[in-house]
């Protein structure tokens, strides 16, 4: 028999450990259940998830240039040529496969500055030419939102559409979808796929002494429609979680820097350099698995990132949400903890301080619910994974059922 090719596809390898996560909890799932696949990438870090998860890949995109804002006419040119040059890439490549697989990833929303010649454009080549050449295309736990540009708006609608299969992380992201225009019928939702990740080991035992606080940050600027004062956000974002580090450090409280994106170093350096305390520190995370460690070892979490959120609660540890999006409100209530948010474009940090206090009172209730919460998303999750077997795969033997916990861990980087 021929091995079923599969195809991975998006913003991989390219520094996002979100995004990494998502294609990590997919290559579990296939290795376990679908071992015979053949397995390859087209992502914008191709070098790194060769090494990372020992899978073939391909650059997303010809010019290399392609997220670099291109001024002189050199650059423009080579830009748009990358264009066309990408149209014939993306389809030869989508028809070598039988399935094509989008894994998680904010792929269908613009909750951060985005173009629509970017990666909505790479998407919608995407679909079409899965369309084309009758490769099954599957959105997996994909976020959604409103979009209010025009051609951005056009372009994610279209990549739905001509997609075989779809699936969303919550609610709110599939509402989005259908409110611009598409069937979602018959689409589901699931919790995102980074839960399918193996659980860390327990970090702070109930009455002992609390751990410290992590405070993920985020090299923010608001979002796509944020533009003309994104300056101004993320400075009051910056001076903000800034006053709130040095509240906890000046209480004598160990405080962990976390990252979720190369771009947020600045963010941290800016920090450690205003705070300039010993108790406050950076950690050094390579991946959603390390992230997790990092939130099992501590007291409470204070996050921005989307994923940095995932991490927390997935290790059972009380969390407060610097929230951005909708996505994050959704996350927080899903996972019970609706109270505990705060707006990240009006960083308040005495009313922030309050918050995390209240939090950090309520800690042992709060862990028992993130408990019982994680014990539904893995049900959750192990029945998006049937589907998606029912869904893109041929019945030619029956599937083994896969347990997200026992994803098997890659191989690191050399």
């Amino acid at each position: 028999m021929t091995a079923v090719r599969v195809g991975v596809f998006g913003l991989l390898g390219s520094g996002n450990l979100g995004n990494d996560g998502s294609l990590e909890a997919v290559l579990g799932w296939l290795r376990a259940e679908h071992p015979g696949a053949a397995v390859d990438a087209l992502c914008g870090g191709p070098e790194i998830v060769t090494a990372r998860y020992g899978i073939p890949a391909t650059r997303l995109h010809w010019y290399r240039g392609e997220y670099r804002t291109a001024s002189r006419a050199r650059a423009i040119a080579a830009k748009g040529a990358g264009k066309l040059v990408d149209a014939f890439r993306t389809a030869a490549w989508v028809r070598r496969h039988d399935v094509v697989i989008v894994p998680g990833m904010g792929v269908l929303e613009a909750t951060l500055p985005l173009r629509p010649w970017g990666f909505p454009y790479a998407l919608f080549l995407l679909c079409a030419s899965g369309r084309l050449f009758g490769t099954r295309v599957a959105l997996v736990g994909v976020g959604a939102a409103p979009i209010a540009a025009r051609p951005t708006r056009a372009l994610v609608r279209w990549s739905a559409r001509l997609a075989a299969y779809r699936s969303y992380r919550d609610d709110q992201s599939r509402d989005a979808i259908r409110a611009m225009g598409v069937d979602t019928s018959r689409d589901a939702v699931h919790p995102d796929l980074a839960f399918a990740l193996p659980a860390p080991a327990a970090g702070t035992a109930p009455g002992g002494p609390p751990g410290p606080v992590c405070v993920g940050v985020m090299d923010f600027h608001g979002g796509d429609d944020d533009r003309a004062r994104a300056g101004e956000i993320h400075r009051r974002y910056l001076d903000g979680t800034t006053r709130f580090v040095r509240a906890l450090a000046e209480d004598g409280r160990r405080v962990r820097l976390l990252t979720g994106d190369a771009c947020d170093d600045a963010v941290v350096g800016a920090i450690l350099d205003a705070v300039d305390s010993p108790l406050v520190t950076a950690a050094e995370t390579a991946s959603l698995g390390d992230l997790m460690k990092e939130t099992a070892a501590a007291g409470a979490v204070v996050a921005t990132r989307y994923h940095n959120l995932v991490c927390a609660l997935k290790s059972g540890t009380p969390t407060l949400a610097l929230s951005y999006a909708a996505k994050s409100d959704a996350l927080m209530a899903r996972m019970g903890l609706d109270a505990y948010r705060h707006p990240a474009r009006e960083v308040d940090a005495d009313r922030l301080l309050e918050q995390f206090r209240e939090l950090e009172r309520h800690a042992d209730r709060l862990r028992h619910t993130l408990a019982e919460q994680n014990l539904a998303v893995a049900r959750s999750l192990t029945e998006q994974f049937a589907a998606l077997t029912s869904a893109l795969f041929p019945p030619a033997a029956p599937a083994r059922t896969h347990t997200p916990a026992h994803t098997p861990t890659p191989r690191k980087a050399p």
